[in-house]
């Protein structure tokens, strides 16, 4: 099965193509540009020098949250566009989950986090075999106070990837708490976790519909919290009347 698969979550991007677990070409860019400027000409560019045309692509798949409110739309917008002309079935995969297929050949319990802002992160726990990963939370946003209570409850050390990685490893060394970072290549989000994820999603018959795929934000934006703000100020006000 080739899964064409994009991770924009962040400010780091990539693409990459599989073929199965197999990483046939990847493409990545932590330069600080737009992700709108650089995301569809990677795949574009990829694919070209693979000498894949999107029609030979099974799957097309997606970091669809959480993560950046606009790092998402925009990946989750270029996946719908790639798939939709062509009928092509999405998989919406977790960006957390695809930071945990990233370390899968680490053996132990795994802690992607994503700073979050507001005193929180997101995040999920999983552990891996070495072989697979299996998830033991859901994704969350969760203030970082929580999570180390949480984390203190098991048994081995978590090892913390994702770009909230050293703030969370920074809080545990001062509580005392045991963690390790993965290492510098594999601590950002990066696009052949995605497909892997994607491929798990399609042995369960998971995949769904360019018509069916939104992003998770897993969060109001904060555009979204001044207005509910506004409103409760505003309803308060006229009750007070």
């Amino acid at each position: 099965m080739k899964i064409l698969a994009l991770e924009s979550s962040a400010v780091a991007c990539s693409v990459c193509l599989t073929e199965d677990e197999e990483l046939i070409a990847e493409a990545y860019e932590n330069s600080g540009l737009t992700h709108s400027v650089t995301l569809l000409p990677m795949a574009e560019e990829m694919l070209k020098n693979c000498g894949v045309k999107l029609e030979d692509v099974d799957v097309v798949a997606v970091a669809a949250g959480p993560g950046s409110f606009t790092g998402l739309r925009i990946g989750v917008s270029a996946v719908k566009g790639l798939a939709w002309t062509l009928d092509k079935p999405c998989a919406k995969v977790s960006t957390l989950e695809a930071m945990a297929w990233n370390l899968v050949g680490f053996e132990g319990n795994l802690c992607p986090v994503m700073d979050a802002r507001r005193s929180q992160v997101y995040n999920a726990l999983f552990s891996s075999d070495g072989q697979t990963v299996a998830r033991l939370t859901p994704d969350r946003a969760i203030s970082l106070e929580e999570l180390t209570e949480e984390v203190k409850k098991m048994d081995r050390p978590q090892i913390l990837v994702g770009d909230g990685a050293y703030l969370c490893y920074n809080y545990w060394k001062e509580q005392g708490l045991p963690s390790r970072l993965a290492p510098p290549n594999l601590r950002l989000q990066k696009a052949w976790g995605v497909a892997r994820g994607a491929l798990e999603l399609a042995g369960a018959g998971k995949l769904i519909t360019a018509a069916q795929l939104v992003p998770d934000y897993h969060r109001l934006s904060q555009a979204e919290r001044e207005r509910m703000e506004r409103q409760q100020k505003e309803h308060k006000e006229t009750e007070g009347e």
